[in-house]
């Protein structure tokens, strides 16, 4: 990826329901917002279960009633990641930890957030799993709501045209 883009990855468990969500939903609201040039949008999973997977065929279908394509391979994220992304967002509290545990030193460790952290008016911290649950167009509101936050957050720190 071109080091003169702001670059993002999400991060869950399997890399195939809420993190190839999230970053769908970004690309979206950051072509909507005429930014996509200056943006590097990735996901990832901390597990290798579904690495070279497309996303789960709910998430997928759940993402195109609202206009969005799910693109992304499952893949999994490893500690050189950090290395290549401004942004790390994990979608839970556990993947998150999984991320902390692999990053090394403050710098990556400033890099790490939680998606539902962008969200003001979010009623937890984590991001549910619909794997199980089958709630994709829940997931799918609140990577909408988190992904709104993060960008706002992202042009604000960044100085980027609104």
């Amino acid at each position: 990826m071109p080091n003169d883009k702001i670059s993002v990855c999400f991060v869950c468990l399997g890399n195939i329901c809420r993190s190839p969500t999230a970053e769908g939903v970004m690309k979206k609201l950051v072509d909507d917002s005429g930014l996509a040039e200056g943006f590097f949008i990735d996901s990832a999973g901390t597990g290798a279960y579904h690495a070279g997977e497309p996303a789960d065929a709910r998430s997928a279908a759940a993402a195109k009633r609202r206009g969005v394509i799910l693109t992304s391979s499952a893949r999994l994220f490893v500690a050189s990641d950090f290395e290549s992304f401004d942004y790390v967002v994990a979608m839970d509290s556990k993947n998150h930890a999984h991320l902390k545990r692999l990053a090394a030193g403050e710098a990556h460790h400033r890099k790490l957030s939680m998606l539902r952290s962008f969200d003001a008016l979010a009623d937890g911290i984590d991001v549910p799993d619909p794997y199980y649950d089958d709630n994709f167009d829940h997931v799918y509101d609140i990577c909408l709501a988190g992904c709104t936050g993060l960008l706002a957050h992202v042009v604000e720190k960044h100085g980027l045209p609104r």
